[in-house]
């Protein structure tokens, strides 16, 4: 629950500074909706909801506010999700959808993992391309948020403020 609160807190403060109008540069609307749908795909797996709901392209938003309120809905579902899951369950066993895509890259069956790998996963994908969102921000010339783990920490560990 921690590593998705500070998810959300660090995704808020890097959308604080993107541009607002139509997603002129692509690279920077192509890293933003990825990481959004990555995030939603995960949820659907552990919620069971419709997989395919959770794939955009950035050609479906008219402009990045879009991405934006569409990236922000997610929070309050997940956290919702994560409330009821307990030890136990993280614990248990998840095969992801696409696996067997995986398999075939890999040369090889993934190893298992749980739910607890999985929600990790959602939050240290976040981080790497939350990452390579910074840069591009920072050769258009904005100045990228900090939003390390640690200065969540040493900030008093913020609820997320989001552009309204």
């Amino acid at each position: 629950m921690q590593l998705m609160r500070h998810m959300e807190w660090a995704d808020s403060r890097v959308w604080a500074v993107v541009p607002e109008g139509p997603p002129d540069d692509q690279r920077l609307a192509q890293w933003l909706v990825h990481i959004h749908v990555v995030q939603r795909a995960f949820l659907a797996v552990w919620t069971g909801a419709d997989l395919q709901q959770a794939f955009r392209e950035p050609t479906d938003f008219a402009s990045l506010i879009d991405v934006r309120r569409w990236a922000q809905s997610y929070y309050p579902e997940a956290l919702r999700f994560l409330e009821t899951v307990t030890e136990g369950r993280l614990a248990e066993p998840l095969a992801m959808p696409w696996a067997a895509m995986l398999a075939q890259q890999m040369g090889h069956e993934p190893g298992p993992t749980t739910l607890g790998d999985t929600c990790f996963q959602v939050t240290s994908h976040s981080t790497y391309h939350r990452g390579q969102v910074n840069a591009r921000l920072r050769e258009l010339g904005a100045e990228p948020p900090l939003v390390d783990y640690i200065a969540w920490m040493w900030f008093g560990q913020p609820h997320a403020e989001w552009k309204p």
